[in-house]
């Protein structure tokens, strides 16, 4: 038995760079907070204390909040994406596409989901299924962008909503006119919604069951591999 864990170890490798680790919290935070004021916008929830004074600016101040944290968002997407390609890093990352055509990793590593087999080995450091994932995550952040910047041209029309107008007015007639486009950003909103807890379920369920540290590797940026010694 001691034998056994000797030769079993395990040696930390750095999976997530500090831009990259950066990028994944502020990014989340954001998410919460454009959720809760988007859904305010929609559906006012809360009223302010009149006074009898013109100054309870309550919807354009949920609106500030949310266009202000949604330009973060945008930022943390842009940095993210060039961290992806650029980052030495985020190779890791990279090596991952070649993972999504191998079909036998495919199975393998569904087999490992449902209790019928072990967690196989990666060229990179998402798995098949967590890398078509996230990449459909991420084209669902750039249609709720998309949708957002739109609304947003129609509520600043000077400056940068004056300049984005005429950039997006082709894909706000595309989708149907301003009111289908407030309702993609509603929806697109949802799929998101849904996304956050199945991905904070799957983080725990790989840091649990693969015993390797795969939550750590969000916050100090090293794994924990296993190794054997011979």
């Amino acid at each position: 038995m001691q034998n056994k864990e000797e030769k079993l170890q395990r040696k930390a490798e750095y999976e997530f760079s500090i831009g990259l680790r950066l990028t994944h919290w502020v990014r989340a935070i954001a998410i919460v907070i454009l959720i809760g004021t988007g859904y305010y916008l929609s559906y006012v929830f809360q009223s302010p204390i009149s006074n009898g004074e013109p100054v309870n600016f309550m919807q354009a101040k949920y609106r500030l909040v949310h266009q202000a944290v949604g330009f973060i968002l945008i930022a943390c997407i842009i940095f993210k994406v060039y961290l992806f390609f650029c980052d030495k890093v985020s190779a890791k990352e990279r090596r991952s596409v070649w993972d999504i055509f191998n079909i036998k990793l495919w199975i393998e590593q569904v087999k490992f989901y449902i209790f019928l087999g072990k967690h196989p080995h990666l060229k990179g450091v998402y798995n098949p299924l967590q890398f078509v994932t996230y990449f459909f995550f991420y084209l669902v952040m750039l249609g709720i962008i998309l949708t957002g910047l739109i609304l947003y041209t129609h509520t600043y029309h000077e400056g940068l909503g004056g300049l984005l107008y005429h950039i997006l007015r082709p894909l706000e007639a595309a989708m149907g006119g301003l009111a289908d486009v407030r309702t993609y950003h509603r929806i697109l909103m949802w799929v998101i919604m849904i996304f956050v807890p199945v991905h904070i379920y799957m983080a725990i369920f790989n840091a649990v069951k693969g015993k390797d540290g795969a939550m750590d590797a969000i916050i100090s940026g090293y794994k924990y591999v296993k190794e054997e010694k011979h």
